[in-house]
């Protein structure tokens, strides 16, 4: 017996592709005005910890939303599980990462655009309703 695959949307058409582009944007910006008012070391510092928010929560879009349907219940329940712990284990290892080999590095910039972007998501129901209109 051949077992259907489900239908999968582009990663692009998925409900929480607007969430991460906004985070992309926000991030970016703020590395931006954190270089022209504080210098390079601030600029790359928020860079780094817009990073370091950002690409744990792609790792967890690309994981989470993998699977959709009701037959697929165990798997998206599963992969939202893999999905966080891996996010949680790619944020510590970015943090580890960065403390080691970045020299000079300026903390509160770093710091500072990591909870930004991090807080684009509390906005996330907001910015789903605005953009997956039809």
């Amino acid at each position: 017996m051949e077992r259907r695959m489900p239908k999968r949307l582009p990663f692009h058409r998925l409900p929480v592709f607007p969430v991460l582009v906004a985070q992309l944007i926000v991030l970016l910006l703020a590395a931006a005005a954190c270089w022209q008012w504080r210098g390079s070391v601030a600029g790359y510092s928020a860079l780094l910890g817009g990073v370091i928010a950002w690409l744990p929560n792609l790792y967890f879009a690309h994981k989470a939303f993998r699977h959709s349907g009701a037959r697929a219940a165990r798997e998206i329940v599963r992969s939202f599980y893999t999905g966080e712990a891996g996010k949680l284990i790619l944020t510590f290892v970015l943090f580890a990462l960065t403390f080691a080999g970045v020299k000079p590095l300026a903390a509160p910039a770093l710091f500072g655009v990591y909870l930004l972007t991090l807080m684009v998501s509390w906005f996330a129901p907001l910015l789903i309703k605005t953009f997956s209109r039809p």
